[in-house]
């Protein structure tokens, strides 16, 4: 069934190419960057196939049971832009490509003294006949890695700097996912990635765990009255319990509910509310009003002001 949606893929992304994309590219005498566009189109095609997929589920459920009424739709807009630029680029993927040729070299080097680098499967090697079990267990290691990445962006006051664009937003739905400040985008990308090529993870199942980690974590942030139940909310991250990671209470280093996909790191770690009940008015009061309210430019700027203020000390 993976190899056939694969097929389907490559297919498909090369009729776009070959019937819209070459020809432009030609027409411009631009074909000395085919192989770049060609790369970039697999990219914005998976992001788009995103985009689609998470609005259909998520947007119903907001529709049905809402948290809280939609009253600013300018800051909702602006969350799209940044899941237009983010899903369109998936700086995660770009940042596993960069890494992938580094490793290559470092490996290069390294195997001409004899070292070779080990990864999960070189460690358990009955992995190599069990791709499900594998694939289950990069999920929970890369979850732990972003459990761990999540909670430095709210312990270091420079982090947070940049992270407090993602917290600003009073107005949570499903599109606040992306609304990340670009540096803070390209750590968390470099990290995830690096993660990802230690435990050497297939490009093909990193892929598809990009994919399934941004639909749940779309979700999450969606305006929608939803837990998973006692059981449940202890298996999966829930709208309900990342709705108090984003309380007004929570920000900074008092945030609670720090995991992206498996809340048992909260649990293990001590840093998770698991009350049902509580479904918190969202933001960071102490944030500028630019961060919750301005467009997408102004808090690029306004978080690198935070930024510097936060390495002066202030």
């Amino acid at each position: 069934m993976l190899q056939w949606l694969m097929n389907l893929w490559v297919d498909a992304s090369g009729a776009v190419y070959e019937g819209a994309v070459q020809p432009a590219l030609y027409a411009a005498g631009m074909m000395e960057y085919a192989d770049r566009v060609q790369e970039w189109l697999d990219f914005a095609l998976l992001g788009l196939v995103q985009i689609v997929v998470v609005y259909a589920v998520c947007r119903p459920l907001e529709a049905l049971r809402p948290v809280e009424a939609v009253t600013d739709h300018k800051a909702i807009w602006t969350d799209v832009i940044y899941t237009l630029l983010a899903r369109l680029g998936l700086l995660p993927l770009i940042a596993f490509v960069l890494l992938s040729s580094a490793e290559r070299t470092l490996q290069g080097l390294l195997a001409d003294t004899g070292f070779v680098a080990p990864t999960l499967e070189t460690l358990i090697p009955a992995l190599r006949d069990m791709p499900l079990v594998a694939l289950l267990l990069y999920v929970v290691i890369l979850d732990f890695g972003e459990y761990w990445r999540h909670r430095f962006q709210h312990m270091f006051g420079w982090w947070y700097a940049l992270h407090s664009v993602h917290h600003a937003q009073r107005q949570m739905t499903f599109w606040t996912d992306d609304r990340n400040h670009l540096l803070d985008d390209a750590i968390a990308a470099l990290w995830f990635g690096a993660v990802a090529l230690l435990i050497g993870v297939p490009p093909v199942q990193f892929v598809l765990i990009v994919m399934l980690r941004q639909l749940a974590e779309s979700l999450s942030h969606a305006n929608v009255r939803l837990d998973f139940g006692r059981v449940g909310e202890r298996v999966l991250v829930s709208p309900r319990f990342h709705r108090i990671h984003h309380g007004e209470l929570s920000a900074g280093e008092d945030g609670r509910n720090y995991a992206v996909l498996l809340p048992v790191w909260d649990w293990i770690f001590r840093t998770g509310d698991f009350d049902r009940t509580s479904y918190p008015r969202t933001g960071d009061p102490m944030a500028p009003e630019s961060l919750a309210t301005g467009g997408w430019l102004r808090q690029q700027v306004d978080g690198l002001k935070e930024l510097g203020k936060a390495l002066r000390g202030r």
